[in-house]
């Protein structure tokens, strides 16, 4: 892990990632738009209890592939995204409500989503931040409610790639963070399925709020 950083270049984290998004919209869209991860909404999804359709927040949705998903699966889908130019995109391509906002000035209503999915998101956010971003998301969590996560995994490395920040979880790592945020584990795998560890550079993770846990931590504060 680096050193901490300072305000400015936690910001700056934030806003050369997002320009560059913004620049390469286009590109990013036409190479990712027929990516399959139907595995990774289909985890999310088998673990939302109810009988649905439910309340989905895509968390970093970007051009809105996994939005329209949801949507045509017949679930409300709410896309969270900071970049402008995949904002817009997003909600002419899935027709959903999509919120522009950065993972660090997150504001999102208490209680109200039954899952929330970050796909490829989570990752931009500096290791010193995640915490607070992770308890974010667990309050904007119904009960019960399932956060899923897929990020390219690494050796806890963190900083720039080009022009995108970024930080490289290992699963000892990942699962401690998400764990001191009340979410307990349902399970974790590699991606892309079928191939030697080495060549799966993804580590997916489905977790569920935990309040039990929760209630434990405040009675002993």
């Amino acid at each position: 892990m680096i050193r901490k950083l300072t305000p400015e270049n936690i910001a700056k984290t934030s806003s050369v990632t997002l320009r560059h998004y913004n620049e390469h919209a286009e590109s990013f869209w036409q190479g990712t738009k027929d990516h399959d991860v139907s595995q990774n909404r289909s985890t999310m999804l088998e673990h939302l209890i109810g009988p649905g359709p439910f309340r989905i927040l895509d968390l970093g949705c970007g051009p809105g592939r996994d939005l329209r998903a949801f949507k045509e699966m017949g679930h409300e889908a709410i896309g969270l995204e900071g970049a402008e130019s995949f904002v817009k995109h997003a909600r002419a391509y899935s027709g959903c409500e999509v919120w522009q906002q950065n993972f660090l000035k997150l504001d999102l209503p208490l209680q109200f989503f039954d899952g929330i999915f970050a796909n490829a998101s989570l990752f931009h956010a500096p290791s010193q931040e995640l915490p607070r971003v992770l308890k974010e998301l667990w309050q904007a969590l119904k009960p019960d409610g399932v956060l899923f996560s897929s990020n390219p995994r690494g050796e806890n490395q963190e900083g720039w790639n080009g022009e995108r920040y970024g930080v490289y979880y290992n699963w000892e790592q990942w699962s401690k963070l998400v764990v001191a945020a009340s979410f307990s584990e349902i399970a974790h795998y590699y991606r892309p399925t079928g191939l030697p560890r080495e060549q799966q550079p993804w580590l997916a993770s489905v977790w569920r709020k935990t309040m039990k846990k929760a209630r434990a931590e405040r009675r002993e504060a």
